[in-house]
């Protein structure tokens, strides 16, 4: 398994979009639609084939399911909501209430891991995942940003169980599990304007 990308929530692309910007200093690139799911995006590329992505509910669209990364239900200021990766065996790694969603936009077509309610798995202290069927998945095609991830923290009520199972495939230092109160994610970048934390 690895590191795939982080997704940005927003309430709204623009608010997100510029929320992201403020922070890194640098500006974000153009994404897409995702009219399954009633979402759209935008996207920065990171160092080591790992990109950053804003979304929000896409007012235009109106899907024919719950919208994933648990749109339907989020409120308040941009933040890290959630972290995609991408394992060997992508059917093995459809739990905690993942289905596999056929995806397309654009010339990329790809399969999500997504309940079925539209809910994070684990509230988001599980990663999403994710399998690509493009040679060049977004992480290898943007350009790069001068932004790189230093550490990404997952707190978690069950910390110590989510770390012992994301252990079995995921071999990354930088990803970090902390037992807290409340599910949250953390990520500690090094961009044009320093280190920042999302």
């Amino acid at each position: 398994m690895r590191l795939d990308h982080l997704a940005i929530a927003a309430e709204t692309l623009d608010e997100g979009v510029a929320w992201a910007e403020d922070r890194l200093g640098v500006s974000m690139r153009p994404g897409g639609q995702h009219l399954h799911f009633g979402t759209h995006n935008r996207l920065l590329g990171v160092s080591d084939g790992i990109y950053l992505e804003v979304i929000a509910v896409d007012p235009t669209v109106t899907p024919d399911r719950p919208r994933w990364f648990g749109l339907d239900a989020f409120s308040g200021p941009p933040r890290l909501a959630n972290w995609i990766c991408e394992p060997d065996d992508f059917d093995d790694w459809l739990r905690h209430g993942m289905e596999a969603v056929p995806m397309a936009r654009g010339d990329l077509r790809w399969d999500m891991g997504a309940p079925p309610d539209g809910t994070l798995p684990m509230e988001g202290g599980f990663p999403t995942v994710l399998r690509w069927h493009t040679d060049t998945p977004p992480g290898q095609s943007l350009p790069p940003s001068g932004c790189t991830l230093e550490r990404l923290t997952v707190r978690h009520p069950q910390a110590d169980a989510l770390r012992a199972e994301v252990a079995q495939a995921l071999s990354d230092a930088r990803v970090v599990f902390e037992t807290a109160a409340e599910v949250s994610l953390s990520a500690d970048m090094q961009t044009p304007r320093g280190r920042v934390t999302l």
